[in-house]
């Protein structure tokens, strides 16, 4: 079964100019067998929202995203420090 996302335009746009990743690059995340999917509590508000570790390359992208019906909506994404750390963390355990 093929996952299928979804993402605003500007929103998109946005996160290229700050982040320089796009949204479709960091559905990249989520192909990663040793993904980690974690809740995001600080931004789930009207709805749950999700954070996916997953290596892309040679680097950890951090994509933040929620589940509209079986559709998965990206909010976000980056390389950022503490999600690679979450993701080395995790990794080590699972070892």
């Amino acid at each position: 079964m093929r996952a299928e996302f979804d993402w605003d335009p500007q929103k998109d746009a946005e996160n290229r100019r700050k982040h320089g990743v796009s949204f479709a690059q960091a559905q990249q995340a989520f192909l990663d067998p040793r993904r980690l999917i974690a809740q995001d509590l600080r931004h789930s508000q009207l709805e749950p929202r999700f954070y996916c570790f997953g290596r892309v390359g040679d680097r950890v992208m951090t994509v933040r995203f929620t589940y509209r019906g079986t559709v998965i909506r990206i909010i976000g994404g980056g390389y950022w420090r503490r999600g690679r750390r979450v993701y080395e963390t995790q990794s080590e355990v699972l070892e």
